[in-house]
């Protein structure tokens, strides 16, 4: 995975230029200005935000809707991080590199095809490494897991829960990337990143919840 120095390095006339993958926003900072880039830039104010390639769109776009999704699913891990950090849970790391991991699935979503150059490309170039990874995780925990035989519902203590919170905005970040994905403008292998991450947080949710000792909610008919 490239740095962020690494993708956006330092111009000639000594600028960084740095695109907000999530927000489409341009932030400036000269060289030896401490006070660094300001948080407001007003690029926005009219409606409109950059892509990394710099082309301007409006904030409704499709881009920026899968950008938004995938901002918020970071979020939604994040907030889950710090229950599962109190319970003092093994997979943290995984959490924290999936994270980081989601910058990167940001950038190739604000690097649209149809405008991007060589050298935009090779910055944002999603591999399928992290894919191979999830899965390996996946069938760790699942080899702990009792066999799923129901049909579970959002539960098993603060940990588990959020875990599937996470899990249901993965799948709308999943669902905003998917077309956007068939009209060729962002990696295929975003897609199925998302696909695999929301099967991730299901099985680690449920890892939680029997770790914890915490009873999930089983699925009943209303009668």
């Amino acid at each position: 995975m490239l740095s962020m120095e690494d993708r956006f390095p330092r111009s000639r006339h000594n600028v960084v230029h740095y695109c907000n993958s999530f927000e489409g926003s341009e932030f400036y900072s000269t060289e030896g200005d401490n006070r660094g880039p300001k948080i407001y830039t007003k690029t926005g104010d009219k409606g409109f935000s950059s892509t990394f390639t710099g082309e301007r769109r409006p904030k409704e776009d499709q881009i920026f809707e899968a950008l938004g999704n995938t901002d918020e699913l970071s979020s939604a891990i994040g907030l889950a991080r710090e229950f599962c950090l109190d319970k003092g849970h093994t997979f943290i790391d995984q959490l924290d590199k999936i994270q980081c991991i989601l910058q990167d699935v940001g950038s190739n979503i604000a690097t649209p095809q149809s405008s991007a150059r060589e050298s935009h490309t090779k910055r944002t170039k999603f591999t399928p490494q992290p894919i191979a990874d999830l899965e390996s995780w996946i069938d760790t925990f699942t080899e702990e897991l009792p066999p799923l035989t129901s049909f579970i519902l959002p539960s098993g203590g603060k940990s588990s829960a959020s875990l599937h919170f996470a899990r249901t905005v993965c799948r709308r970040a999943e669902r905003s990337v998917a077309p956007i994905v068939r009209s060729g403008e962002v990696d295929p292998d975003v897609a199925r990143f998302l696909n695999r991450l929301s099967d991730y947080l299901f099985t680690v949710a449920r890892y939680a919840a029997m770790k914890e000792g915490s009873k999930e909610k089983i699925y009943k008919r209303p009668e």
